[in-house]
């Protein structure tokens, strides 16, 4: 898995299609402009965006980006091949999770993530079926 660099790349995937939403997620896919972006249409390409405005403190947006590479390593296989990105689109409330980076917090992310993968997998494999 390769990961999204630059401001157009990010631009493009937005988009593309919405594959999958959490309360707190979404997960963008493109899949046809890949070539014209530079980028190997044989790969899969990950980025994700946790902007300040959802996260203000930089160790929490750390935490929710490593989460984020982890859980898409995780299920690198089952996402179509091309380029995505993971948005944060609204902000864990700093009442339930005082600390910038507790194990509440961390669980949360993940289980959060990995509903949001498996959704988009099965959406993916829901539309495939529905195609073929």
């Amino acid at each position: 898995m390769q990961r999204l660099k630059t401001r157009e790349q990010f631009q493009a995937v937005l988009g593309g299609l919405t594959l999958a939403r959490t309360a707190h997620f979404a997960l963008h896919c493109e899949v046809r402009n890949c070539a014209h972006l530079g980028l190997a249409i044989d790969q899969i390409w990950m980025g994700a965006m946790v902007p300040k405005r959802w996260a203000k403190r930089a160790v929490t947006r750390n935490l929710i980006k490593r989460q984020i590479y982890t859980m898409a390593n995780a299920f690198e296989q089952g996402l179509p091949q091309g380029a995505h990105v993971v948005r944060l689109r609204s902000g864990f409330d700093r009442q339930q999770f005082i600390s910038a980076s507790s194990e509440q917090l961390k669980k949360a992310v993940h289980d959060e993530i990995e509903q949001l993968f498996k959704r988009a997998i099965g959406g993916a494999v829901r539309s495939n079926t529905v195609v073929a």
